[in-house]
């Protein structure tokens, strides 16, 4: 008896999935990209034009990567990551041609975007940091230490310019509280670098 398994996401024809990898249900990935073996790609997530997905890299559920994106091995996207178009990840601290430095588990900086975190266009996330909750990466920055969860940060290096709600709107403090102006969420400031919500 023939047994029928559907796939339950999408992968577009010009586009190569490699096995063995495991892809959610509801996952669309595009024109033109490659997901390579061992990848856990979750739920629901979006893979734009050109992007690829190197080996053993995890994503997380309703992740969005927009077009142009590599994620490297030792790559972690967790739930409801944002990648802006043309974003940059590395995974090598001290890459050189002639030196072969391709082991995952000696080589490889580990970087981890927490959830519901935003990476804007062509930023550049330098391996080994950590991007906390919710925090928010401006457009063409380029990232060489941890982001505390909520930061909005941008420039180079990026720096700190603010805090972002749940939702990504900029919030405004007064006496170390804040509440979103769109969606009523608050915050408490406890200390230079640390925000969290009540």
């Amino acid at each position: 008896m023939a047994i029928h398994t559907e796939k339950t996401y999408f992968v577009h024809e010009s586009s190569y999935v490699d096995e063995p990898c495991t892809i959610g249900k509801g996952t669309k990935i595009w024109h033109f990209s490659h997901v390579m073996k061992d990848c856990v790609i979750g739920e629901n997530c979006n893979l734009g034009q050109n992007v690829v997905i190197s080996p053993g890299v995890t994503l997380g559920n309703n992740v969005k990567i927009q077009n142009n994106v590599s994620v490297y091995t030792g790559v972690i996207l967790e739930d409801d990551v944002f990648c802006g178009p043309s974003c940059v990840f590395t995974n090598v601290t001290t890459p050189r041609s002639h030196v072969r430095r391709n082991d995952p588990e000696k080589d490889y900086a580990k970087t981890l975007v927490k959830k519901g975190a935003s990476i804007g266009a062509n930023a550049t996330i330098v391996c080994g940091n950590t991007l906390g909750e919710y925090s928010f990466v401006g457009a063409g920055s380029v990232v060489t230490k941890d982001v505390p969860p909520y930061a909005m940060v941008y420039g180079n290096p990026a720096r700190i310019k603010g805090w972002a709600c749940d939702c990504g709107v900029k919030l405004s403090f007064a006496n170390d509280h804040a509440t979103c102006v769109e969606c009523a969420k608050t915050y408490q400031r406890t200390g230079p670098e640390s925000v969290v919500r009540m």
